[in-house]
């Protein structure tokens, strides 16, 4: 596993973690905000920093990488040496160095580095699940306010009725009153109409953008030497095989059975599980009947193919 991703799962439970020799990643929390021009609404999250000065060894880094690849801590300072000068070496160069779901470097002219956070992680694990939406405004006070107005400016004059011999006359002043009052209304509900319209089409544009921004779902481990196990209820493949080590969640089927087919080829016995509850279809590396077996399986798989596979247990 790179240092990059080493460092990214120490984020999710540290507020601090210091690369020897380079700097150290901060965090702190934010509240949920909106952006009322974009009507956005963004949940709370952990904000990602960079401070070049505090480069001394606290120990954090260097341990949880040796206990994780089972090797001395020394062997793993001597790495990490080796880590930060080629990185050193890249930024020297110019080149934009990128650590991957955490952010990238860019050095100046003046010899200081840019860091640009990730927007696509959110360390906070409160917030797991959570991701920004667009929030429409309601619009009924402000089309009340135009139905209202357009009524004012509509013509509507009464003159004084002048009597003659004929009856008629006065009952055809009232109907013709009648008619543009009628008239006046119509055309207030037609506006009123149009703009209710306008806003279920944006409604509705909104949510698609929502819904395409879905991608594959994958699962993080807080806690990177326990295996977590997840019970979700599904619609499963019949199998009498209740524990399925999964691959990850898609959208669309067809991406679903591309995975399937890349596992398969790799020699894993990959299967569709179903659907979850929020319509994504998920793929398993293999199943197995006895827990112990699918959670041995699921830790060589963690180590040799996925990180971000976890288990599911149906009943």
């Amino acid at each position: 596993m790179s240092t990059a991703a080493y460092i990214e799962e120490l984020l999710y439970r540290y507020n601090c973690v210091v690369v020897p020799e380079f700097g150290a990643f901060l965090t702190h929390v934010k509240s949920a905000f909106i952006d009322k021009t974009a009507h956005i609404f963004y949940p709370p999250s952990k904000v990602l920093s960079f401070n070049r000065q505090l480069q001394s060894n606290d120990g954090l880094l260097i341990s949880y990488i040796a206990e994780a690849e089972k090797i001395s801590f020394e062997e793993v300072q001597e790495k990490m040496a080796k880590t930060v000068k080629e990185w050193g070496k890249q930024l020297e160069k110019g080149e934009t160095l990128v650590l991957e779901n955490i952010g990238s470097f860019r050095p100046t002219r003046e010899g200081k580095l840019i860091f640009q956070p990730s927007k696509q992680t959110n360390f906070l694990t409160s917030s797991f699940g959570f991701s920004s939406f667009i929030s429409t405004p309601i619009l009924r006070e402000v089309l009340k306010e135009e139905v209202e107005v357009l009524e004012e400016k509509v013509p509507f004059v009464i003159t004084p009725e002048v009597r003659k011999k004929n009856e008629l006359q006065p009952i055809l002043k009232y109907a013709a009153i009648v008619l543009l009052a009628l008239s006046a209304g119509f055309t207030g509900y037609r506006t009123y109409e149009q703009a209710i319209t306008n806003e279920l089409a944006s409604q509705e544009k909104a949510q698609e953008i929502i819904s395409n921004s879905i991608q594959e779902a994958t699962f993080f481990d807080t806690k990177p030497m326990e295996l977590p196990v997840f019970r979700v209820d599904v619609t499963k493949k019949v199998t009498k095989k209740r524990h399925h080590i999964i691959a990850g969640a898609f959208r669309e089927k067809n991406n679903a059975d591309k995975k399937i087919k890349q596992l398969r080829n790799k020699g894993f016995d990959s299967f569709l599980v179903g659907q979850n509850k929020f319509g994504l279809y998920q793929v398993a590396f293999d199943s197995f009947e006895n827990p112990k077996q699918a959670l041995e399986a699921l830790k060589q798989i963690r180590l040799s193919e996925s990180r971000d596979a976890w288990l599911l247990s149906v009943k």
